[in-house]
């Protein structure tokens, strides 16, 4: 089994990812590889974000590794909240309050569609590669499913009636964003290792 650093301190998405690469990864976090400090996101691009994480583990670390920033990214809202998706409704990155401001601002928009867009940068051999997954959608008018991560509860992939919540992680990492980038990130890792 091969062992990769992804640049998160979120074991959610660590677990996610390591799901959709199939047990071929063992994924480490920052936690995992001793970095405690927080990898702050100024960029105003979900690319620029993914590199200043990726560049930051491999200069102070050394570790040939990925890093991701995904947004949420609405139609009727001009692409927000973007790439300020975590932090929507504030510094405390509540997903009840973010998904409670989404729906307030949506309240009055007959037009719900939107995307998940995820960007992966990954540092290998002294390269940076860029992929992106998108997935599109719709913003459910309330709530929805038992998961409470992130906007999980609020987003109706396209081609399903059901909320990311109510599908659940089995058909969520088959057709998310996450999914599309981490399917191009196994392939580029799979060249990678022939």
């Amino acid at each position: 089994m091969h062992t990769l650093v992804f640049a998160t301190n979120n074991p959610h998405k660590a677990r996610e990812i390591e799901q959709i690469l199939g047990g071929e990864y063992q994924i480490l976090t920052l936690k995992d590889i001793g970095c405690l400090e927080d990898i702050e996101e100024t960029e105003d691009t979900l690319e620029g974000n993914a590199l200043l994480k990726a560049r930051y583990v491999k200069s102070k670390y050394g570790y040939d590794c990925f890093s991701e920033d995904t947004g949420l990214e609405v139609e009727a809202l001009d692409g927000a909240p973007g790439v300020h998706t975590a932090r929507y409704a504030g510094e405390s990155k509540s997903p009840a309050a973010n998904i409670a401001l989404l729906l307030q601002n949506l309240e009055h928009k007959m037009n719900r569609k939107a995307r998940f867009r995820t960007v992966i940068v990954l540092i290998i051999n002294g390269q940076e590669i860029i992929m992106e997954g998108i997935c599109p959608g719709q913003i459910a008018l309330t709530k929805r499913g038992a998961s409470d991560f992130g906007y999980d509860p609020v987003f109706i992939p396209e081609g399903y009636e059901q909320t990311f919540a109510e599908l659940g992680e089995a058909v969520k990492n088959q057709i998310s964003h996450r999914a599309i980038a981490t399917e191009q990130l196994r392939k580029k890792l799979m060249m990678n290792d022939e």
